[in-house]
């Protein structure tokens, strides 16, 4: 029987091993997606305890807290935060078959050196061991980025976002790592939310344009782009969540806008007619910048009302969807490679059973113009373990070109998150050295380690243009 957790964790086979510690182990990480906030960075933030690293935030703790029947206050709610740590520890205790419990032990035995067992009897322990580590300056929130080897890490930034942290970031010539913003105009889009029209005034005051047409809404992106640009951004990321493609003119889309911001409603086929033309500009424009279009699809969000309205969006109540459409998915990407302005593209969808679907359509749209040009990204939020990884990069091995995948990203509000780069690795590599004993592919270390090596940092680096 393995040790728990031990240096070889998840490597089943001597090929397995090989591969994470002479090749994947070392390399630095470009975290091309991630919710951080980059103030935190700005200020160097220093944390009190583990429960505001851990459960401040982390939607995905509060799930498998309430399936454990933990009370809300302990969750999201006032209780103190010593008391929430042990709630969390109780309930990870019995999480078995959960990546959590593994991300949770990988992050102690990184950041804190502790390779024991979290439960409610180590509790007290783990709390002191942590709360003492934390309040030290090695662990400010930059020495912990530095510490875990990080190269990039792109934010996820609003239009209207004036980006002031980031120019701080990068004029402190004391901190290297790169902080970029990334673009996410989701709110730009969303014409059918209550709110639309007062964004839609906001993103006027900060692009000094007045936006009361299709035109100007374009003119205003463009500006915005303009300056995301020039604080280094190089990739967008949108959530792909209307059901079909359906081309407009721009004088209908003008038609759309005007309704909505006189006080109309749009209705459901007006909507997606928007969504759609949107997208389509998106997509010209970040061919013209050079940036990569990251779509994510196939989620349902905030199901529970009860819940929504008392705790608000990205609190534990979406699930997976099954409406997204692969072909009308190849409809847009086509229509941007007719006119030539089609960006690189990494789709990720929340349901597993698109995976396939993904994977024909990206050689439908591949090019010279980047190895990979258009991506399946990895294994996405509810996929994010090893099922769901081994899965996405089988399929990806079976129906692309899996040497030119572009890895790993946290999708994460942790700063102690990035051992989930790690876990990725030690799948990846377990995975070829299963191919190997099973002789399915030679066993020239060379070439698997260089494979490795490019899916763990290299491609994205090309491929972004870090």
């Amino acid at each position: 029987m393995k040790s728990f957790m031990d240096k070889d964790f998840m490597l089943s086979t001597d090929t397995a091993s090989e591969l994470f510690h002479s090749y994947a182990e070392r390399m630095p990480i470009i975290d091309y997606h991630c919710h951080i906030d980059p103030a935190e960075i700005a200020r160097d933030r220093q944390f009190d305890s583990i429960t505001q690293v851990w459960l401040g935030g982390d939607h995905y703790k509060w799930r498998l807290m309430r399936s454990a029947g933990v009370e809300e206050k302990y969750i999201t709610g006032d209780a103190p935060e010593r008391e929430k740590f042990r709630k969390w520890a109780e309930t990870l205790s019995r999480a078995i078959g959960n990546p959590l419990y593994h991300w949770s032990h990988l992050e102690l035995q990184r950041y804190f050196g502790y390779t024991g067992v979290l439960n409610a009897d180590t509790a007290d322990e783990v709390w002191e061991l942590t709360g003492e580590a934390l309040r030290s300056p090695d662990m400010s929130v930059r020495n912990i980025i530095r510490r875990s080897n990080v190269d990039v890490i792109c934010t996820t930034d609003d239009p209207a976002d004036s980006l002031d942290q980031h120019k701080a970031i990068a004029e402190d010539t004391s901190f290297d790592v790169k902080v970029y913003p990334a673009w996410r105009p989701d709110k730009a889009m969303n014409i059918e939310k209550p709110d639309f029209a007062e964004y839609i005034a906001k993103l006027s005051g900060v692009s000094g344009i007045d936006i009361s047409s299709w035109d100007s809404l374009k003119d205003a992106l463009v500006k915005r782009m303009d300056h995301f640009a020039s604080m280094g951004c190089k990739v967008s990321d949108h959530a792909w969540e209307f059901p079909y493609y359906a081309p407009i003119s721009d004088a209908k889309a003008n038609e759309i806008l005007q309704k909505k911001l006189s006080g109309g409603e749009v209705n459901d086929t007006e909507k997606v007619q928007f969504k759609t033309a949107f997208m389509l500009f998106m997509g010209r424009m970040y061919h013209r910048y050079g940036w990569a279009m990251q779509l994510h699809m196939g989620a349902k969000r905030d199901n529970n009302k009860v819940m929504f309205d008392r705790l608000g969006p990205d609190t534990g109540y979406d699930c997976i969807s099954t409406y997204t459409s692969s072909a009308d998915l190849a409809d847009f990407l086509n229509a941007l490679e007719v006119t030539g302005e089609l960006p690189k593209t990494i789709i990720y969808s929340l349901n597993p059973h698109d995976d396939q679907a993904i994977d024909t359509i990206l050689g439908c749209f591949q090019s010279s113009d980047a190895v990979g040009k258009i991506q399946h990204g990895s294994a996405w939020w509810f996929n994010d373990h090893e099922t769901g990884m081994k899965a996405q990069l089988t399929s990806l091995g079976n129906l692309g070109y899996l040497a030119g995948f572009v890895g790993m990203l946290t999708d994460s509000r942790s700063f102690l998150s990035y051992p989930r780069h790690e876990y990725f690795r030690r799948i990846l590599c377990d995975l070829f050295g299963s191919w190997v004993e099973q002789g399915k592919y030679p066993a020239d270390m060379k070439t698997l380690g260089s494979i490795v090596e490019d899916i763990s940092y290299n491609n994205a680096k090309r491929y972004f243009g870090f």
